[in-house]
């Protein structure tokens, strides 16, 4: 099992994964978007041999990071998958000097809050009516990485 950059042959697999798992999926275009145009988008896949279990996009902004999305396919979940790209990304995100790192998070998903928690993550502050599909409001969340610099 590994975690390596997205490559171009697996957007196919990760829009249908993104299908498959989200309420509100990403199209192929918002993909292709953070692939090659979004110049602080960094995608990474966690594959076991050649078959994509999951993947994570984060943000790097200069001293700030996001989540923009994670995923693991359903028949991989609750097996730990989630936590090493999460851990993958924070480990990479100190490595490029982020001082934090956020997320936004359904109201109604106990089980990625509960993971989000177990890495230190708090809430913020509530995004009210954040998601088109249902109107759900998001929990913003965050974490600090690394002390700033005074």
């Amino acid at each position: 099992m590994f975690i390596e950059k997205l490559a171009e042959n697996d957007l196919e697999t990760i829009v249908q994964l993104e299908y498959n798992v989200m309420p509100s999926p990403w199209t192929r275009q918002d993909f292709e978007y953070e692939l090659f145009q979004n110049p602080f988008a960094y995608l990474f896949v966690l594959k076991k041999d050649t078959q994509i279990l999951g993947y994570i996009d984060i943000w790097v902004m200069y001293e700030q990071a996001q989540i923009a999305s994670i995923a693991v396919d359903k028949t991989y979940q609750s097996q730990g998958y989630g936590t090493k790209l999460l851990q993958y990304a924070l480990d990479y995100a100190l490595a490029q000097d982020v001082e934090t790192i956020s997320l936004e998070v359904r109201k109604s998903n106990h089980q990625a809050i509960a993971l989000y928690q177990k890495f230190g993550f708090s809430i913020q502050a509530i995004r009210p009516d954040y998601y088109q599909d249902n109107h759900e409001d998001a929990f913003l969340m965050t974490k600090v990485v690394k002390e700033g610099r005074q």
